[in-house]
């Protein structure tokens, strides 16, 4: 897309998920995702209600009057997004394809971590890590990012989770709230998952279209592979390979939920012509 087009896509993003965040997420971010702890702020005067405990003192014998210490919560957290580009996403049997799902649920995170000051990172990940941009704070960088998620194009069409698992590890050497979403049509991250889980707070986002999880009965069906190009002639009307690429599926799926949940992870399944939205608040409040 030109630059014209690009920047219109921006600014509907930014106009709906900026809604999103300012309206329902922010406040839920804000208390599922809690700072390092309470910090000194100020002392102000006694008031009726005040816990005793509280009062400072030093500055209570100093006036002649009884004063308390007020904390406030240090927040400074770094959110990392980890988004998969590899060619699987851009599959979509509805309105939306999986990576615009992706791109609108990722915009809604970020503004959420902007409206509380958070500071907001990306890794673009196809079996290789295609992008990274360094966690910072403000609007400019979250659209930067918005951007970044719509018009990149990948070197790579596959899929390697666990590499980027793995570079997130390298790169973040402090604690961050970390989002991988995916379609999850993959494996063998357990390890790399489970020491990423220690050191983060992660939670997984399974995006996925309602076709993937059972092929309809078409016939005989030519069908490409996403990530690897290769063709082949399909025949949906037998029973056994629908029933062998269900089953695929399902081994998949619940690799990724077995895998993050042992790991200490979250989990969180949206289908592209599901709600979002609930879906998010519906985690938010849980995890609250």
């Amino acid at each position: 897309m030109d630059t014209k087009e690009l920047l219109k896509k921006v600014r509907k993003i930014e106009i709906k998920t900026r809604r999103l965040s300012d309206h329902i997420f922010g406040g839920e971010y804000h208390s599922t995702f809690k700072g390092r702890g309470m910090t000194f702020s100020e002392v102000r005067q006694y008031q009726f209600g005040d816990d005793v405990r509280s009062i400072d003192w030093n500055v209570t014998a100093r006036y002649n009057e009884p004063y308390v210490k007020i904390f406030e919560e240090e927040r400074e957290l770094t959110m990392m997004l980890v988004v998969d580009i590899s060619g699987s996403e851009l599959f979509g049997t509805t309105n939306q394809f999986k990576n615009e799902i992706i791109t609108e649920i990722s915009a809604t995170l970020a503004f959420s971590a902007l409206q509380n000051n958070d500071k907001v990172g990306l890794i673009l990940f196809s079996d290789q890590v295609e992008l990274f941009i360094p966690p910072k704070k403000g609007k400019t960088h979250v659209l930067r990012i918005i951007r970044e998620l719509l018009e990149f194009k990948p070197k790579s069409n596959k899929t390697d989770i666990a590499e980027a698992l793995k570079y997130l590890t390298n790169v973040m050497k402090k604690k961050a709230i970390v989002f991988v979403l995916s379609d999850f049509i993959a494996s063998d991250y357990e390890r790399t998952l489970k020491i990423t889980g220690n050191k983060h707070d992660v939670t997984g986002i399974r995006v996925y279209d309602e076709r993937e999880e059972h092929i309809p009965n078409l016939g005989m069906v030519q069908m490409q592979d996403a990530e690897t190009g290769a063709l082949k002639l399909v025949n949906t009307q037998s029973k056994k390979v629908r029933n062998t690429y269900a089953q695929f599926h399902k081994e998949r799926v619940n690799y990724f939920k077995e895998t993050f949940t042992k790991s200490g992870c979250g989990v969180l399944d949206c289908r592209v012509d599901e709600s979002y939205v609930k879906k998010l608040l519906g985690y938010f409040k849980r995890r609250g």
